[in-house]
């Protein structure tokens, strides 16, 4: 898992900007964007803050089946025949 996709695609679903987020988590702001840049490692301690901030637990963090924005971006770049054959797919299931 890309820790750092995952806290951007999960900030920007709640809506927060980088500062909104890192003033409401209590976190700088310079550190959670070099974390999202992937420039510095995060600490349980402070995810645990970022998640509390934008109500969500740390296995809902790491829980990427349930983030519906990850599959749509998935499904976008699949290929119109791979999107059919996914559908033969699930239809068979």
């Amino acid at each position: 898992m890309d820790i750092s996709k995952r806290l951007i695609s999960l900030r920007k679903q709640c809506g927060y900007t980088q500062n909104g987020l890192a003033e409401r988590a209590g976190v700088s702001q310079s550190h959670l964007r070099r974390v999202e840049l992937g420039e510095s490692d995060i600490t349980i301690g402070h995810l645990q803050l970022l998640c509390d901030a934008m109500n969500i637990s740390l296995k809902e963090f790491f829980d990427e089946a349930t983030s519906e924005d990850e599959i749509s971006v998935a499904l976008s770049k699949l290929s119109p025949k791979q999107k059919k054959l996914l559908l033969d797919f699930l239809d068979n299931l």
